[in-house]
């Protein structure tokens, strides 16, 4: 134990004395997080639009307010002798809406009217926004003027838990500390182990009486101490950048990021120590902890949306399970019943790390 706290005390002393790591380890992710977590947002507000009313009554005029009143569109001003379709090609509105003649005169007949709306779709994802919300406003504004030719026989009062007022930072403040951790730890261990290659001072490892477990321990508790160090700092943002807290039983969080430091620093103690080239484990980490924790974790696309063909490597990805935990713990408050299938993949998955990563450094060891 006393080798293993030595080596341990050796990497800290190391960090310490170079201030641009330790800024690395520290600063860049909580900048990273606060960012990134107050940034990113998929609500869509302020949408660029145009009207144009060819019925030109005050029930016309009535349907067009009902768009201006809206937080999401922004009514642009169509300019004269200039049609919506045009305004479309040249990119200044997103999206025309189109009151046809005659559109008062049907709705008081009881008749179906139609009023045309244009949507630009070269982003899929606004356009649906833009669609969804212009069709409510229509029901709303049909509901309104007590002209709805279909009355649902069933209806739904819907009501949003966890995160009621849809908050972005809610949902991306504990995804972006999912990922924070899944980089700078990994990222630090893999750098620690390879330089010890790539300038050869592991042949002093070799010649002395250190095992692979005492030194690979060693490597790992300080690179943990780092991690914990920046869980801690990304904890403290949640509670005063993002307005979250505890929603119920903290300790699966806790045992959760314990094993999740030491899953990562595992990660790249085991990139480290099979790529003793600096430049080449960083690329490596970057795909293994960045690439695949950011696309096939859930951290930002839901998981059913992955197709089938690699939808099974994000069973192989740590940070799945750890956003299950950072999420429960913030949000939804199940506790261990929840999440303990979680926190165990979790500490499956840094074990695995460990012994491939002893395994490495068993064969390069000088045997005695």
């Amino acid at each position: 134990m006393r080798r293993i706290i030595a080596q341990a005390r050796k990497e800290l002393t190391q960090l310490l004395r170079d201030r641009l790591a330790l800024a690395l380890a520290l600063v860049l992710p909580v900048a990273l997080t606060a960012l990134l977590g107050t940034s990113i947002s998929l609500t869509v507000t302020d949408i660029p639009i145009v009207i144009q009313d060819f019925d030109q009554t005050p029930l016309s005029r009535q349907y067009a307010d009902a768009f201006r009143s809206s937080l999401t569109f922004r009514v642009v001003t169509l300019p004269p002798a200039r049609s919506p379709e045009a305004e479309l090609a040249r990119g200044h509105v997103r999206a025309a809406v189109i009151i046809p003649e005659h559109f008062a005169r049907e709705i008081r007949r009881g008749r179906p009217a139609e009023a045309q709306v244009l949507v630009d779709a070269t982003d899929s994802n606004t356009a649906l926004l833009t669609r969804g919300s212009a069709g409510q406003i229509t029901r709303a504004f049909a509901r309104q003027v007590g002209k709805a030719h279909v009355t649902p026989a069933v209806q739904t009062a819907t009501r949003l838990w966890f995160n009621p007022g849809r908050e972005p930072g809610k949902f991306y403040g504990p995804g972006f500390l999912v990922l924070s951790l899944s980089i700078f730890p990994t990222v630090l261990a893999a750098l620690a182990m390879s330089r010890e290659g790539e300038q050869q001072t592991i042949l002093q490892v070799y010649v002395s009486s250190i095992s692979a477990h005492e030194y690979l321990l060693g490597k790992i508790l300080a690179g943990m101490v780092i991690g914990l160090t920046q869980w801690l700092l990304g904890v403290g943002l949640m509670f005063t950048l993002f307005g979250l807290q505890f929603a119920g039983d903290p300790t699966p969080l806790v045992a959760g990021s314990v094993l999740f430091v030491f899953c990562m620093v595992s990660f790249g103690s085991l990139v480290g120590a099979a790529i003793p080239n600096q430049a080449a484990a960083v690329q490596a980490v970057a795909l293994g902890g960045f690439l695949l924790s950011f696309l096939l974790s859930g951290l930002i696309f839901p998981i059913e949306n992955i197709p089938d063909s690699l939808r099974w490597i994000s069973n192989l990805v740590q940070a799945r399970y750890y956003v299950v935990v950072v999420r429960d713990a913030f949000l939804q408050g199940g506790g261990w019943p929840a999440v303990w299938w979680a926190v165990l993949a979790i500490g499956a998955i840094g074990l695995v790390y460990y012994g491939l990563a002893w395994r490495v450094m068993r064969r390069m060891q000088v045997k005695a």
